[in-house]
């Protein structure tokens, strides 16, 4: 889901959060809280953070998070979100151009929610290096959208979006070391930006590393 885009990822970004208020709504994803709900603590990454709902949420678990952003000042307002709720002393921060840079380590709960740009992001990469950053026995949990929104009339840009068996033959994760837990595409009620009713379409992975 790529458009040509004036602007660097970086400088698309950072304007994006700079430029105005908070963006998302500061609650976790449903289908992060879904899929890992029942889960018990550890390590975690969450790639693409934002503001820092999802991290926050996790932290609240009981996880010990690193969040990545390629903005500043979405890890800024992260940062703040995780002293408001009490949990800084589980969060870390770390600035990221995913696709040239990584967090290092390895984790129990690699979480990347829509990572889906306007703008240039090597999509194929960065999933490949999440799923190198799970730790034996640890799951990789992936969400994209399927396609634009039901009120999305007029899309504003070309764009493809990934299928399941499309991710799953792009991971190319040996069968052998892996467990698919959770492969469906999920239909969720939403309201445009302009208080209209309508719904969109997310697929979901959920994929557990095999244990040493």
């Amino acid at each position: 889901m790529t458009e040509t885009h004036p602007l660097k990822a970086a400088e698309f970004w950072e304007a994006r959060y700079r430029d105005g208020g908070r963006l998302w709504s500061g609650r976790p994803n449903a289908l992060l809280v879904r899929e890992v709900d029942d889960f018990g603590p550890g390590r975690a990454l969450d790639l693409g953070c934002g503001e820092g709902a999802d991290a926050v949420w996790l932290a609240s678990r009981g996880w010990r998070v690193t969040g990545a952003d390629i903005s500043h000042t979405a890890l800024e307002r992260a940062a703040r979100h995780a002293a408001e709720a009490g949990v800084s002393d589980r969060t870390a921060w770390e600035r990221h151009v995913l696709g040239e840079t990584f967090p290092e380590g390895s984790f129990d709960l690699v979480n990347a929610q829509f990572l889906q740009s306007p703008v240039e992001l090597d999509q194929q990469r960065v999933l490949r290096q999440a799923a190198d950053a799970v730790a034996p026995g640890g799951t990789l949990l992936i969400v994209m959208h399927a396609g634009w929104p039901s009120w999305q009339t007029e899309p504003p840009f070309d764009a493809e979006f990934p299928t399941l068996s499309g991710v799953l033959d792009e991971l190319s994760l040996p069968e052998a070391g892996w467990t698919v837990e959770t492969l469906e595409t999920v239909r969720s009620e939403h309201v445009s930006p302009e208080g209209v009713d309508g719904f969109r379409y997310d697929n979901v992975w959920r994929i557990r590393r095999a244990g040493a």
